[in-house]
């Protein structure tokens, strides 16, 4: 079921009141039961493979911990892993094969029966997958002790608002929390509702909104030139930020309600001074994952520089893969690594590992904003002839600039008051980001005299009914990874 969808509300609505009427010393049962029950609402075979998951991993923790030398210990993490992500690659690779074979038998290049086999992508495969594989490595290397109680381990694995599109938890942070006795907190409450309430906003008022006009443009490329790839260029790295980062809003504020606190995931990203910065900022749980369980695990920045820049490069270059096997996907994260690579010499660090500290400028904002824009229309095409097609015709026309701007409002061809209301929405969203560099910027409201604070609400929750994309509701972008 969608966060955003009418089953949810009434799903979260009656597991909320049940949990806190549930005996404390159950409600670990509970809560593992309407996961299992949330996620196999999507299809009810998707259980099966989270079982599968939770029962490998759990064993073979603990294989690893009562191991007897570290050559057994080595091959378990190894079969493990390599199975983990074999299953990964055959729902990622099958289902395009066979969606390719079956196109060739409907053109009749290939004389064979339809094939009737269908390889699902299971929603949230990828980050159960790596939450399980982070808790096996960490394991391994004695970070925690593996878990011996089923039940926790299971819920681990499988907590719903995380289950689908994050944000990765890690064990030692986590599973204590099930093992701990919650009761209800009315302040941890109101601000997860609160938090959800922003999410649902960027998500419906912004993300499905900017979608419409980017999916118009980028779904037929060809038809297009000039500033309008710049224009739906920006709204998409909007779209994709407020897409994201509202379902890590909506899941972190939903996990609040059972009391359960989530790692922050989005730290205003597009306020970096650097592609690095940025990654410190975007998607936080996933990029710190490749970071420590890649990155590191090839050598990390305590090798040479050429081989430095080798595992960046691997690490963006895996990053990229586990979007997806397009060569689109591939150039991305090849080109997030060259970049990293290019400030390691821009941005040295002394001796001791330390970056030298240098004064930040105004400029390297919008240039680091555009660099992001430009690998975004990777990200975003649909083809690699697309994103040439694109970056060939960004400034078609613009010798003439009158014809150059007539053109994209033309093809545009959006109502003013769409676009006043685009407008308004991303300067909302900037404002918001901008504010929580110093504060949390719900408490900040929250600690409003009632008039103020309840305005805010208000105005947020009818801007939110008022504006939202009227249409069929869409799926979170990183549901399909």
């Amino acid at each position: 079921m969608l966060f955003h969808s009418i089953t949810f509300a009434v799903f979260l609505t009656a597991a909320f009141i049940l949990y806190h009427i549930v005996p404390v010393r159950f409600r670990w049962i509970f809560l593992l039961g309407a996961s299992y029950a949330f996620y196999m609402n999507l299809h009810a075979a998707y259980g099966l493979l989270l079982f599968f998951t939770t029962v490998l991993t759990y064993l073979l923790a603990l294989f690893l911990e009562n191991a007897p030398d570290q050559a057994k210990k080595k091959h378990c993490l190894l079969g493990g892993v390599l199975s983990l992500v074999g299953i990964l690659l055959l729902f990622k690779l099958g289902a395009p094969v066979v969606d390719r074979i079956n196109a060739m038998i409907d053109t009749g290049r290939l004389s064979l029966q339809p094939l009737t086999l269908r390889i699902l992508l299971p929603a949230g495969v990828s980050f159960y997958f790596f939450q399980s594989m982070g808790y096996l490595i960490d394991v391994y290397k004695g970070k925690i002790r593996a878990e011996r109680h089923f039940g926790y381990y299971a819920l681990f694995v499988s907590f719903f608002p995380q289950l689908l599109a994050g944000p990765i938890g890690r064990a030692d942070a986590l599973l204590p929390q099930f093992k701990r006795e919650r009761r209800f907190d009315y302040k941890g409450v109101t601000y997860g509702l609160k938090l959800m309430a922003w999410g649902y906003f960027k998500k419906l008022v912004i993300a499905d909104v900017f979608a419409a006009t980017v999916n118009k443009v980028y779904d037929n490329a060809h038809s297009y030139v000039g500033l309008v790839f710049i224009i739906v260029t920006v709204m998409f790295a909007i779209e994709i930020y407020c897409d994201f980062s509202g379902y890590s809003d909506i899941a972190i504020g939903c996990a609040k309600l059972f009391g359960i606190e989530l790692t922050t995931n989005f730290k205003s990203p597009y306020l970096s001074f650097s592609i690095k910065e940025f990654w410190s900022r975007w998607h936080i749980s996933l990029s710190t994952w490749f970071r420590d369980y890649v990155y590191i695990s090839l050598g990390g920045n305590r090798v040479p520089k050429w081989r430095n820049c080798l595992n960046l490069l691997i690490t963006f270059l895996v990053s990229g893969f586990w979007h997806g096997s397009s060569l689109t996907y591939i150039l991305w994260g090849a080109i997030h690594g060259v970049l990293q690579i290019v400030e390691t010499f821009l941005y040295p660090k002394t001796r001791r590992g330390e970056p030298v500290t240098r004064k930040k400028h105004w400029w390297q904002l919008p240039v680091t904003f555009v660099l992001l824009c430009f690998t975004w229309i990777f990200f975003r095409a649909n083809t690699i002839q697309d994103a040439f097609w694109i970056i060939s015709r960004l400034f078609w026309d613009i010798g003439r600039p009158i014809n150059y701007l007539k053109t994209a409002a033309i093809c545009l061809d959006m109502p003013y008051l769409s676009m006043l209301g685009m407008l308004l929405s991303a300067a909302v969203l900037f404002l918001y980001d901008l504010v929580s560099l110093k504060q949390d910027v719900i408490g900040l409201v929250s600690r409003q005299i009632g008039p103020v604070r309840w305005s805010v609400y208000v105005l947020l929750l009818v801007a939110t009914a008022l504006f939202s994309y009227k249409g069929i509701a869409t799926e979170f972008i990183y549901f399909q990874f």
